[in-house]
């Protein structure tokens, strides 16, 4: 047997890892509560930080081996998930609630050491992830709306590791996060729409690729930037945005809603990727933004 057919079939524990975990999405979560973080402090304390990215990621971890369990057989049957860790056999179902439980005790403990409050939301979010969105995702598309909970609670849990109280700042921080999830993950739902139905995942409101889906895209589209500019209100406490950052989150808005549109008239699964994109964009950029803003004025 070559080298390269023992390594594809014993693939590294730390390949390994990082697959069951899905490290990318992750570190974006993470990325998240960082920026959450720095816009709640008022000294960074770099230790708190890297107590969170830590915790943050055992958390989001432990959430998406537990659905992989949960899900092994489903993942079996789909193109973008069948040589997963589990479905393909390189990992074992023991091995990896191990792992989550692992996972699970760390972020707790690791996100209680900031505060209490922190700790609470982090478990909220895994048991929102596992125990309801999970299993919903075949019963019906209401699971995105489930899902959008413990999906923008990262945003908001980085004010609460710098402040340790959630008020206005980390709720408007929440909502922020919580309505941009409706395009991004129907857009997702849309690309893979085929995919999904052989695994009999029900991620489109509607249902269907059609016209009264991208019309909701749309409006949580408005939705999630309308939101994202409260800030620049002065209603939203200790969380403000000067005009001219409000002016380049509108641009970024304008960048979201175009490619909302497009998908509207074209309703083809190249506009769903693309708005996808276009959302990822929208987030990451929003929340430089957010924190540039804060640490430039």
């Amino acid at each position: 047997m070559s080298v390269s057919q023992s390594q594809s079939i014993n693939p590294s524990v730390i390949r390994n890892f990082t697959e069951i975990t899905k490290l990318r999405l992750s570190v974006s979560v993470v990325f998240s509560s960082v920026a959450g973080y720095l816009l709640g402090a008022e000294t960074i304390d770099f230790f708190v930080l890297f107590l969170l990215c830590v915790g943050g990621y055992c958390m989001v971890g432990a959430s998406n081996v537990y659905n992989q369990i949960i899900e092994k057989d489903l993942d079996s049957l789909m193109d973008r998930t069948k040589n997963r860790p589990l479905p393909a056999g390189h990992m074992n179902v023991r091995s990896a609630f191990i792992l989550a439980s692992i996972l699970t005790v760390l972020g707790v403990v690791v996100l209680y050491t900031i505060n209490p409050i922190t700790a609470m939301f982090g478990a909220i979010s895994i048991f929102m992830y596992v125990s309801l969105y999970t299993p919903l995702k075949t019963k019906t598309p209401l699971s995105v709306f489930v899902g959008a909970f413990p999906g923008a609670i990262p945003f908001m849990l980085g004010w609460v590791a710098a402040t340790g109280q959630f008020g206005i700042e980390s709720g408007t921080l929440f909502m922020v996060q919580f309505f941009w999830q409706f395009p991004h993950f129907w857009a997702i739902g849309w690309f893979l729409f085929d995919d999904y139905k052989k695994a009999g995942f029900f991620m489109l409101p509607n249902g269907k690729r059609d016209k009264g889906t991208a019309l909701q895209i749309i409006l949580y589209s408005v939705w999630t930037v309308l939101v994202s500019l409260i800030p620049v209100l002065g209603i939203t406490g200790k969380l403000y945005l000067t005009p001219l950052s409000g002016a380049l989150i509108g641009v970024l808005g304008i960048g979201l809603l175009y490619y909302a549109i497009r998908l509207y008239k074209e309703k083809t699964a190249i506009a769903a990727k693309q708005l996808m994109l276009a959302s990822v964009s929208y987030i990451t950029l929003l929340q430089i933004i957010y924190v540039a803003d804060k640490f430039i004025r």
